[in-house]
């Protein structure tokens, strides 16, 4: 990151340009001026819309009043697209207070009472139609896993095989969502444990967003697949706004989405895991 690609930015007086982690999508930065700290996101040859879901994300967090980062510029700066961040200083806390925030979240509901986002999700490995419809499992299953299962096929991933257990998963996901009443809440769309955080005075923040409305079991679902939620999260949770009955059968819908998620992205490593959730998904059925 040099000086003149820096000078560019929104603000002034840049002392330093540190490379963090930024997850597997973004080139991130840490930059400090004499008063302040910011975090910076550069998405390399790409427009500036690149970071339109994400900061659509992150307003809505805050409209919530869900701790997150705040937005402070998005451009293009020599073709490469940006995204300007307040820096969150890390520290540890309650799992929880974590609980209780992401419970806050999912109670707050799209104005229009449909499942989708003004935006769809896009990133480099895959893209969603987050266009808003009537029911969960359209949203769910039409524009989300059945996107991905043919992905999967086109790449050679699944086999025939694969595909026939997935029909059958498929009329059991959509038979049991048939029978639970879902509302669309505000979802973090992507909250594994590398997407949350403690600040340095203890609070919970939630971090790179992939916000849409669906079934809160969606959330849940996905913080059950790589771990970092432990029992009191959960605990937490349930006590600010319990699940409904048949809550642990269908969080199986949404560890099968997240695994074929990556089965698309890094091959397969990931082939397995989504077929463990298949069979968990038909001994319920």
């Amino acid at each position: 990151m040099d000086d003149q690609w820096l000078s560019q930015l929104p603000i002034k007086g840049i002392t330093k340009a540190v490379p963090v982690g930024g997850g597997d999508v973004n080139q991130a930065f840490r930059l400090e001026t004499k008063d302040d700290t910011y975090f910076l996101l550069v998405q390399p040859q790409t427009t500036a819309d690149f970071y339109a879901g994400e900061i659509a994300g992150l307003k809505a967090f805050e409209e919530a009043n869900v701790l997150a980062p705040r937005v402070l510029g998005n451009g293009q700066i020599n073709g490469d697209a940006y995204l300007l961040l307040n820096f969150l200083e890390s520290g540890s806390g309650s799992q929880s207070d974590l609980g209780e925030l992401v419970a806050n979240l999912h109670q707050h509901y799209s104005k229009n009472g449909k499942f989708g986002f003004d935006l769809p999700y896009v990133s480099n490995d895959e893209s969603f139609d987050n266009s808003w419809t009537d029911s969960w499992s359209e949203l769910f299953v039409n524009h989300r896993l059945d996107r991905l299962r043919d992905a999967l096929m086109k790449k050679h991933l699944w086999n025939p095989s694969d595909d026939e257990k997935y029909k059958r998963v498929r009329e059991v996901i959509l038979d049991q969502l048939s029978k639970h009443e879902s509302e669309p809440s505000l979802l973090h769309g992507d909250l594994w444990g590398g997407n949350y955080m403690f600040l340095a005075d203890g609070r919970p923040a939630l971090i790179d967003p992939a916000s849409f409305y669906g079934d809160r079991e969606f959330d849940l679902g996905i913080t059950t697949v790589f771990g970092g939620f432990d029992a009191d999260f959960y605990a937490a949770y349930n006590a600010v706004y319990p699940l409904d009955p048949g809550a642990n059968e269908r969080l199986n819908f949404y560890r099968l989405y997240y695994l074929m998620v990556h089965t698309n992205k890094f091959g397969t490593m990931y082939k397995s895991s989504a077929d463990s959730a298949m069979n968990q998904i038909l001994e319920h059925e």
